[in-house]
């Protein structure tokens, strides 16, 4: 177990199964999690989650969740069925699905085990303001837009929120410390920011209030994942004990 990285989830984002599992089985001595995506729910469908939650591995389960509420009912507790730890849903599905997620993942929990954890993805942080504007109608600014977004979530009984690393320290000081706060968007200091708008390093994001960190290309696409992994974890012991 390497100290902070039991705050890392690492994304298995690939297409199959076989290099997902690789990557899982060289960095779970580590103590992170992992998230599983569109990408590779989609590519190996749910029994993906089953492998990795069968091994005693903590499975972010990225589906990001915005049907009506009887079908994200459904998949909530199917996705819990197959040993999720976490799930997230989409905040602008409204009060009824998010709902109907938090009751699907607690009928779909096999006896003896925790719900899963429900969040709400508050805004994508590959999202501009001009794009957030043009795409979804949204004239506010992105970073008003998630605090709108995520004093919602709590109303409804979300368990966090995903959100941008720089959003964490307004939304820990509104929503106080129970809520979770996941950020995607973690990237060493001096690397390219690839597709995300919104990044920040991972010892930033934990000063800010962060709880979890998604992790994805840094790590998979290094040349010694484990190493960047456990260089990111000391990152982040490190900030937690400022």
């Amino acid at each position: 177990m390497k100290p902070g990285a039991e705050r890392i989830f690492v994304a298995l984002d690939f297409p199959a199964r076989e290099p997902a599992l690789d990557l899982a089985r060289r960095l779970a001595p580590l103590g992170c999690g992992f998230k599983v995506g569109l990408e590779l729910l989609s590519a190996e469908g749910p029994g993906i989650i089953e492998e990795l939650a069968d091994q005693g591995l903590r499975v972010f389960v990225d589906a990001k969740l915005h049907d009506i509420p009887n079908t994200v009912h459904g998949a909530a507790r199917a996705l819990a069925a197959r040993g999720a730890w976490m799930i997230t849903i989409h905040v602008p599905g409204g009060p009824e699905m998010a709902a109907a997620a938090l009751a699907g993942a607690r009928a779909g929990t096999p006896p003896g085990r925790e719900p899963p954890r429900v969040v709400g993805v508050t805004v994508l942080t590959s999202l501009s303001a001009a794009q957030l504007a043009q795409g979804a109608g949204v004239e506010r600014d992105p970073a008003a837009e998630v605090v709108r977004r995520a004093l919602a979530a709590r109303r409804w009984g979300l368990d966090g929120v995903v959100c941008a690393p720089q959003e964490a320290r307004d939304l820990r000081r509104l929503l106080g410390p129970d809520m979770l706060l996941v950020t995607p968007g973690i990237r060493p200091a001096g690397s390219a920011p690839d597709d995300q708008r919104r990044v920040a390093t991972a010892g930033e994001a934990v000063c800010w209030g962060a709880d979890y960190l998604v992790v994805g290309r840094p790590v998979r696409e290094a040349a010694h994942p484990v190493a960047a992994l456990a260089a990111l974890a000391e990152e982040v012991e490190r900030a937690g004990a400022r």
